[in-house]
């Protein structure tokens, strides 16, 4: 059995935008019914979530059938927390909260086994399609593809750093996180913060690699692909669901109360 390729780090590679979605409902289902509609990833998200590696395999084994890529984030930058998301299957990680080249080394150690990194070794993972991938230890670095955030005032000071790190493939900007370290909690739409968020863009693609982004704003979004994002989160499922369900109610709740 063949090593399942990685197509979101070719496409990274190969400079061709993928549009994503970021799934904070913990559920297979919600998974599998987000995976038909027609994005290039969809992010499973253990940080802000109530989820772990167990309810992240069964989103995994969901959208297996369709033609979507896996991208996980681990509550943190922890080894443990990397080593079971990617035995479970994950190829793609998008790690929070790296503030410097040290940390996003130490996140390309824990995606790797010795003696290039720390990644504890188990021969009958989900990854090794349970021991029937030949030379998989040897092989999985290839196909795995680590996204570093940035998403404070101290992380963009280091883009630059962070982005020569060998192993780092992509980097993500958080633009909540990063308003309020800025000074501006809540308000990701501040002028300052769409300017430190449009300059790091700039600066991320100047330093050679791929740039991400979330936003829920149609117009940012268009404006972050014009200046260089590769991987671009475009909605939340969280929030297509709650903005949906009020506008619904909402066009009927007058009509309910007159009747």
């Amino acid at each position: 059995m063949d090593l399942p390729i990685n197509p979101f780090k070719r496409a990274l590679t190969e400079g061709r935008q993928q549009i994503g979605l970021w799934c904070s409902l913990p559920d297979p289902y919600s998974a599998e019914i987000a995976a038909g509609s027609g994005f290039d990833w969809l992010l499973f998200d253990t940080e802000h979530s109530p989820s772990d590696p167990v309810r992240t395999l069964g989103q995994l084994q969901a959208v297996a059938p369709y033609p979507v890529v896996s991208v996980v984030r681990p509550a943190s930058n922890d080894a443990v927390l990397i080593k079971r998301f990617l035995d479970i299957g994950a190829q793609t990680l998008l790690v929070p909260y790296v503030q410097n080249a040290d940390e996003a080394a130490a996140a390309v150690r824990a995606m790797r086994y010795a003696p290039d990194g720390i990644r504890g070794v188990s021969g009958l993972t989900r990854a090794t399609r349970f021991g029937r991938i030949s030379g998989y230890a040897r092989k999985a670095a290839a196909e795995l593809c680590l996204l570093v955030q940035v998403e404070t005032r101290e992380a963009l000071d280091e883009i630059e750093h962070i982005a020569a790190v060998d192993g780092v493939d992509g980097i993500f900007v958080g633009p909540a996180d990063l308003a309020a370290s800025l000074g501006y909690p809540g308000e990701p739409g501040h002028v300052e913060v769409v300017a430190a968020v449009e300059a790091a863009i700039t600066r991320i693609c100047k330093a050679g690699k791929p740039a991400g982004i979330l936003t829920t704003d149609p117009a940012f979004a268009a404006r972050c692909i014009t200046l260089g994002t590769t991987f671009t989160a475009v909605g939340v499922d969280v929030g297509v669901l709650a903005r949906g369900t009020e506008k619904l109610a909402a066009q009927f709740s007058g009509k309910a109360r007159s009747a």
